[in-house]
């Protein structure tokens, strides 16, 4: 096999808040592929930084009374911590805030604009009065002006995929202050990303640089035909500047005006690597500047406009090497829910740390991950029983149920009959390396854990407890062992790349250190045998349980904290739900009058079996008058609860015939919905039929 010259990155770590689980998707992914890359025998190098730059920062350092110098140090340490802590390695890890990332945001800057790619024009901007700055994408959210998706950030909406500035989103909302920014004008400097529209065309639809539904996508959104002789519209020019005040790098030819925190972000992979190069004797050139070396990029599917568009282009413009592929996955949500932290669901990855081992978290990502940008989900009750079943009761378990019986005497001198499993597996590996090199994981635990299957019938069939009971015995009880801890060890050197510390105690058990794929090829024999110590430990719903409380424990503190500095009443009610969902637009009393809304008594509630969210209602309106609705409200109540309750109800809503049945109006709830919808309810003493001015 040649051996490749590698350089990975991941998306960079963002200097104002501490790694979550849902980092910890794409970070432990990277790390895997690194480890197999080693593991195979070729020269891989891991750069990384953190994202230091950007309006969060400047005002996290402003309301702490310290420099945002301060404030990204602490992140930068923080985040170091939790890495090890998941075992996840890399060659250099630096900043975006660093000299070497300024000095290459200059020539890389002057390069573009010798290009002819630069122009200047005014836009306009938001502006958060009350934090006295311009809004930065991620500080916005509101509702798609495309698809009319609430709750959108600022830069693309998630849902369509549209892209857009804040200042066309409807009803924008400052996630600084929870307040609406007024809009104010401003000199931008813009990147014309249309002039390189062929060679973004041919480079995203050619080769194997993206994943097929991502360069699908581009087409179909973003690129269309060069011509645009199909309707399809040019790309848009990237503002690639931002006013003072802000925190990063000024632009040497525009006093006044930074660089946008998306173009010095990923100049950081090569300022990352410069730094390693100085201190290795290396040439960036070599890395940067080289046919011969590979380029992997890991990102999360929020973040691939930018590294699939505006950084190839930067890197062209500039004379780099492009990405050999970026690597696209998708999001985690927990228990079949987006991570929340208001639920105390964005798990820190330090909380974490404090109740459950490292190996769980790489072991259940690993067999979740595939090669597309499907999410995944951390379902806990899953969690434990894969980890448990999988790694303690079918891998750890052929040590531990072998190893004890050979710890005087060692592996046999000369490998026994196994029937075959060690040559079958041996033959295996090449397809279990194949879905790792293309980060189908998920795939490669699955081929693993059916070798594993194999593996275990051997070891209850041939019983070495049952042996040790008779001394005329021994050698068939050193080869029945020595098989046993052969395919154990073969089994964990494919997993080395998931499982680096169940790696390092295999190699200390046999005396013979997991460092190469090729390891799994040839049996161990006529080594000794250390004293079997405990591998792995088996997950306890008892330390979910803790973690989970912990998490949500310290959500509801950063949320009292938050209404402690910034109350909105004497009360100290939250203003999310307004971020959430914000004001719709001004209607006059006669519109509202439209709206006949009246007091109503459910008399009759009940499941509808084919539907997951809704239950149907009998609601009274007084006398014999009644209506059937079909409220989703399924996961907050229970219907036999409901029969009796007044309820406020839209009673003049057109009909609406549904499979279920005929709707004849709407119940009012509040709340964002699933276990989170609450029924309004009149006052003491209202009477059904009576009209809610």
């Amino acid at each position: 096999m040649n051996q490749r010259t590698i350089l990975v990155t991941a998306a960079l770590p963002y200097a104002n808040g501490p790694i979550h689980l849902g980092h910890l998707v794409e970070y432990i992914q990277t790390d895997i592929w690194v480890r197999f890359q080693k593991m195979r025998g070729h020269r891989c190098v891991f750069m990384w930084a953190d994202d230091t730059h950007g309006t969060a920062i400047m005002i996290r350092a402003r309301i702490e009374g310290r420099s945002e110098e301060d404030v990204i140090a602490e992140a930068n340490a923080e985040h170091q911590r939790d890495f090890a802590g998941f075992q996840i390695q890399y060659d250099n890890y630096g900043s975006t805030h660093s000299d070497e990332n300024r000095q290459l945001c200059g020539e890389i800057w002057q390069a573009i604009r010798e290009k002819g790619l630069v122009k200047e024009k005014d836009v306009q901007q938001l502006f958060d009065v009350e934090q006295g700055t311009f809004l930065a994408d991620r500080f916005v959210r509101g509702t798609c002006p495309s698809c009319k998706t609430p709750d959108q950030p600022g830069d693309n909406c998630s849902k369509c995929g549209t892209t857009y500035s804040p200042a066309e989103l409807i009803d924008p909302i400052s996630t600084l202050s929870g307040t609406q920014p007024e809009t104010r004008s401003a000199k931008h400097l813009f990147i014309e990303l249309e002039q390189l529209h062929d060679f973004l065309d041919e480079w995203t639809q050619t080769g194997d640089h993206l994943q097929p539904e991502v360069a699908n996508y581009l087409k179909g959104h973003f690129l269309g035909d060069p011509n645009h002789d199909d309707g399809s519209k040019p790309l848009r020019d990237w503002d690639i500047s931002r006013p003072a005040p802000y925190f990063g790098f000024e632009i040497p030819d525009s006093p006044g005006n930074y660089w946008y925190v998306w173009f010095d972000a990923p100049i950081g992979y090569i300022a990352s690597t410069q730094q390693w190069c100085e201190k290795n004797g290396e040439s960036i050139d070599d890395w940067w500047r080289n046919d011969a070396t590979e380029i992997h990029h890991f990102i999360g599917k929020d973040i691939t406009y930018f590294h699939t568009l505006f950084w190839p282009g930067m890197l062209k413009s500039a004379g780099y090497s492009l990405p050999t592929k970026v690597h696209i996955h998708g999001f985690l949500t927990v228990n079949g829910e987006k991570m929340a932290k208001s639920k105390g669901t964005a798990f820190k990855a330090e909380t974490y740390l404090k109740h459950l081992p490292p190996s769980a978290l790489r072991y259940y990502y690993a067999s979740k991950l595939g090669s597309r940008l499907d999410d995944i989900d951390l379902n806990f009750e899953e969690f434990i029983n894969k980890v448990n079943a999988d790694l303690v009761g079918k891998v750890v378990n052929l040590a531990s149920r072998s190893a004890k019986f050979v710890q005087d005497v060692g592996l046999s001198v000369a490998y026994p009959d196994d029937g075959g499993l060690f040559q079958q597996a041996a033959v295996a590996g090449d397809e279990i390396a194949d879905a790792y090199e293309n980060c189908d994981y998920n795939k490669a635990m699955r081929l693993i854990l059916e070798l594993a299957d194999r593996a275990n019938p051997y070891v209850e069939n041939a019983a070495p407890w049952n042996l040790k009971k008779d001394p005329t015995k021994a050698r068939e009880l050193q080869d029945v062992c020595t098989v046993a801890l052969n395919l154990f060890r073969q089994l964990v050197v494919y997993l080395s790349p998931v499982l680096p510390d169940l790696a390092q105690k295999t190699g200390e058990l046999l005396n013979d250190p997991i460092i190469g794929w090729d390891q799994s090829k040839t049996p161990l024999i006529g080594t000794p045998v250390d004293k079997f110590k405990h591998m792995m430990k088996r997950i306890e719903e008892k330390d979910v349980k803790a973690m989970e409380t912990e998490s949500k424990s310290e959500a509801d503190a950063v949320l009292t904290e938050q209404q402690d500095v910034a109350p909105t009443s004497q009360y100290n009610d939250s203003g999310q739900p307004m971020i959430d969902e914000p004001m719709t637009d001004e209607c006059t009393i006669d519109d509202f009058m439209k709206v006949d809304l009246r007091v109503a008594r459910i008399v009759q509630a009940e499941h509808v079996e084919e539907a997951r969210k809704l239950l149907k209602l009998t609601l009274s309106l007084g006398g014999d008058q009644q209506k059937q609705v079909f409220a989703g409200i399924k996961a907050a109540y229970e219907p036999e609860k409901l029969v009796g309750r007044l309820v406020v109800m839209v009673a003049n809503l057109k009909p609406r015939q549904m499979k279920f049945g005929l709707s004849e109006g709407m119940v009012c709830a509040s709340g964002p919905g699933g276990e989170e919808v609450f029924l309004l309810s009149p006052d003491e003493g209202a009477l059904p039929g009576q009209r809610v001015h």
